[in-house]
C-alpha cells in the first residue's frame, strides 16, 4: 500500500525524534556520571526545620570543600565522599545538637533519580546521579539539591569556560548552560521522551 505524504511526513517526524532523543539521552547518561549530587532532606516542612536544612547544608559543604579540592574526576569524589560519611554526619550533627533539633542525621551515597533542575543560569537534566543523601530526622520534608562535585553549589552560577574548568567537555558546557540555546529545552524533551517510550515498556 503507497503511503500518502503526510503519513510519510509523519514517520520522518517520529524516526528525527528518536534520534535526537537517543542522542540527547546518551549526552545526559555521559554528563550523570561525571558528577556527584548533594540531597538534604527536611525532617518535615516546618518554618524551623527547613532553615535547619540550609545550615546542615552549608555545614556539610564547609566539611568536604577542602576534601574535594584539586580532585578531578567522579570516581576519586566517590571514594573520598565514601570515606567521609563520618565526618559529615558529626558536622551535619553538630548543627542539629547545637539548634537542640531533638533528631538524627545518616548520610549515604546512593544512586537517585532527580528531576530537570534549573539553577540562576545552568540546568541540570532529568537522570539517575549519585548522590551523598543527608536525611534528617523523619526526612519528611522539602528537600534541597545541587552538585557537590564538581563544586556547583559553591559557584552559584555558571558558564561555559568555569564548567570547561572543573572538568566538563566544551560541548558537555554548552549543554548545561545558559551559552548552550535552548539547554532547557534539550532537556524537556529528554523528559518528554522518556515518558513517551516508557509507553511500551
Amino acid at each position: 500500500m503507497k503511503l500518502k505524504t503526510w503519513e510519510i511526513a509523519l514517520i520522518c517526524a517520529f524516526l528525527t525524534v528518536f534520534v535526537c532523543g537517543f542522542s540527547l539521552r546518551r549526552e545526559e547518561a555521559v554528563l550523570s556520571g561525571k558528577l556527584v549530587r548533594l540531597h538534604v532532606v527536611a525532617n518535615s516542612d516546618s518554618e524551623e526545620d527547613q532553615a535547619l536544612k540550609l545550615r546542615v547544608r552549608d555545614a556539610v559543604l564547609a566539611y568536604l570543600r577542602p576534601r574535594l579540592e584539586g580532585v578531578q574526576d567522579a570516581e576519586e569524589a566517590r571514594r573520598i565522599l565514601d570515606g567521609s560519611l563520618e565526618g559529615i554526619l558529626e558536622a551535619a550533627g553538630a548543627v542539629t545538637d547545637v539548634e537542640g533539633a531533638g533528631y538524627g542525621v545518616t548520610a549515604s551515597l546512593c544512586r537517585e533519580s532527580f528531576p530537570t533542575t534549573q539553577y540562576d543560569n545552568f540546568a541540570l537534566p532529568a537522570g539517575e546521579y549519585l548522590s551523598l543523601r543527608v536525611k534528617l530526622g523523619e526526612a519528611a520534608g522539602h528537600n534541597w539539591w545541587c552538585v557537590v562535585f564538581p563544586p556547583i553549589c559553591d559557584a552559584g552560577v555558571i558558564d561555559t569556560d568555569t564548567a570547561s574548568a572543573i572538568g566538563l567537555t566544551g560541548k558537555e558546557a554548552k549543554l548545561i548552560t545558559a551559552d548552550g540555546p535552548g539547554y532547557v529545552v534539550k532537556f524537556r524533551l529528554m523528559d518528554w521522551i522518556g515518558s513517551f517510550l516508557s509507553l511500551f515498556k
